[in-house]
C-alpha cells in the first residue's frame, strides 16, 4: 500500500439546490483531469446529440438511473473515484431535492470536505441552509462554497461578493471549522481544473488546486483509542493452533504493539502482542485501519466490546441525548421503540422524548412542534436496553454515530448524532 502523503485519500460530497449543477461540475473535474476513458466520452457525446443538446452534458458521466437522465437531476447518491499525481478522491454526488434528504446525510457521513454549489443567479436557498446544517452537525471540517453559472450573470465581482457575504453570516452560527469561496462555471470549466480568464479580479486558487492541497489527516481523532471488536478470529487449523485475533477498524487513537488495553465491558487488561493486517504485520494502526490485534492473555472478548486506554475510557450508559435526522415518512413516536446500530453494537431502545426541532432557514429551536417527520432535524433523548460505550459525536464521528432502525419493515429509519 502507498502510504505517501502525496497519495492521500480525500472524500468529498457534492451538495446543493436542485439544478445548481453538481453533476456537471463532476464531470467536468473528471474530464478536465483526463480520469474518463475515450468511450465514456463518446457514449455521453452521443447521447448528447440524441437530446438535441448543445455540446457534451458532462452531468450524463454521474447520473447513471434512467430516471436521473431523463429529468436531468441526481436521485440517488452516485459515487465517482479518481485521482491525480497528488491525491486520490473518492466523489459522492448527492442530490438537491428535499425529499432525498436522506441521500444526502448517506453521502456525508464518511465525507472530510464538502462542496456546496450555489447558483449565482438565485444566492442562498433553502437547500444550501439545509445542506450546510447537514454539514455541520454531521462533522464535516471543511467546506468549499462554489458558486456556479458565473457565465450567466456576466462574470460579476459584487454578485460573488454579495453571495459570500450572505453565506458567511449564515455559517456563522454553524460549527465549521473552514469555509473558502469559489467563483466557478461548471459547464465551461472556469476556476475547475483551470483559472480563469474571463474573472481576473478572482486571486485564489482553482478547486482542484484546492481539492489537492487541503489537510484532512489532522481531523481524525489521535489521542482516545477506541478499537469496537467486529469479529473474532480462529483458524482452527494446526498450522493457527492457538491463534485468536480480534478484528475491526480503529475508531480512534493508534494501536502499537506492546501498549496496554483495556477490554469492556469486562474491564479486564492485557498488551498487544501483534497486530495483522492481510498484508502483514504492522507496528502500529491508525484511524480508518482494518486490523486484528492479538493480545497475550486470553480475555472473553466478542463482538461489539471495545478494546481502549485504561485510562482514557469513553461513556458508558444507557441514557443518551443525540441530534437526529429523521430519514423515514413514518414520524417519530415518543415511547417508541426502535432496534439500533451502533459501533459493532446491536440492541434496541425507547423514545424517551423529543427536546426541540430546527428550523433548517432560521437555525432556530422549535419547542412547541415535536413532530420530527422526513428530514426533519431535531433532539431527542433515547433509553437503550444495554450500556453502550460512547463518545460525543464532536469529539469521535465514528462511536458518537447510530442509526435507528424500524423492527417491523428492518428500514433504517434515523441517523443519531450523540452530545
Amino acid at each position: 500500500m502507498n502510504s505517501s502523503p502525496q497519495r492521500s485519500l480525500l472524500r468529498f460530497l457534492t451538495c446543493g439546490s436542485v439544478d445548481d449543477g453538481k453533476s456537471t461540475l463532476i464531470g467536468r473535474l473528471l474530464y478536465d483531469t483526463k480520469s474518463i476513458f475515450e468511450d465514456q466520452y463518446e457514449a455521453i457525446k452521443t447521447s448528447s446529440e440524441q437530446r438535441g443538446e448543445q455540446g457534451v452534458n458532462l452531468a450524463l458521466l454521474t447520473d447513471g438511473l434512467r430516471a436521473e437522465r431523463e429529468q436531468g437531476i441526481t436521485i440517488d447518491v452516485a459515487y465517482r473515484y479518481f485521482s491525480t499525481p497528488n491525491r486520490k478522491f473518492i466523489i459522492a454526488d448527492t442530490p438537491g431535492h428535499i425529499q432525498y434528504t436522506r441521500n444526502m446525510v448517506t453521502g456525508a457521513s464518511s465525507a472530510n470536505l464538502a462542496i456546496i454549489l450555489i447558483d449565482a443567479r438565485h444566492g442562498l436557498t433553502e437547500q444550501t441552509n439545509r445542506h450546510s446544517l447537514i454539514a455541520s452537525l454531521i462533522g464535516i471540517k471543511h467546506v468549499v462554497v462554489c458558486i456556479n453559472k458565473m457565465d450567466l450573470v456576466g462574470y460579476k465581482k459584487e454578485l460573488f461578493e454579495q453571495i459570500r457575504s450572505d453565506y458567511e453570516q449564515f455559517s456563522s452560527k454553524l460549527q465549521i471549522v473552514d469555509v473558502q469561496f469559489i467563483p466557478i462555471s461548471a459547464l465551461n470549466g472556469d476556476n475547475v481544473v483551470d483559472k480563469s480568464a474571463n474573472m481576473p479580479w478572482y486571486g485564489g486558487s482553482t478547486l482542484l488546486y484546492l481539492l489537492e492541497n487541503i489537510h484532512v489527516s489532522g481531523d481524525e481523532n489521535l489521542i482516545d483509542c477506541r478499537f469496537p471488536v467486529q469479529y473474532i478470529i480462529r483458524p482452527m487449523n494446526d498450522e493457527y493452533h492457538d491463534y485468536r485475533g480480534y478484528a475491526g477498524k480503529v475508531a480512534g487513537g493508534i494501536f502499537k504493539k506492546g501498549d496496554i488495553v483495556m477490554a469492556l465491558p469486562s474491564g479486564f487488561v492485557s498488551k498487544i502482542k501483534s497486530i495483522n493486517t492481510a498484508d502483514g504485520e504492522l507496528d502500529e494502526a491508525e484511524p480508518g485501519m482494518s486490523v486484528t490485534l492479538l493480545l497475550e492473555d486470553d480475555i472473553d472478548i466478542s463482538r461489539g466490546d471495545m478494546l481502549v486506554r485504561e485510562n482514557n475510557q469513553p461513556s458508558n450508559g444507557q441514557d443518551i441525548d443525540m441530534m437526529i435526522c429523521w430519514l423515514n415518512e413514518k414520524k417519530l413516536v415518543v415511547g417508541g421503540k426502535y432496534a439500533i446500530k451502533h459501533t459493532t453494537q446491536d440492541a434496541r431502545c425507547v423514545v424517551r422524548d423529543v427536546h426541540y426541532k430546527i428550523n433548517i432557514n432560521t437555525l432556530h429551536r422549535i419547542e412547541d412542534d415535536k413532530n420530527i417527520g422526513l428530514n426533519d432535524i431535531g433532539r431527542i433523548s433515547i433509553r437503550t436496553t444495554r450500556p453502550l460505550f460512547f463518545d460525543s459525536y464532536r469529539k469521535n464521528r465514528h462511536t458518537g454515530s447510530m442509526i435507528l432502525i424500524d423492527e417491523a419493515t428492518n428500514e433504517t429509519v434515523g441517523a443519531g448524532m450523540i452530545i
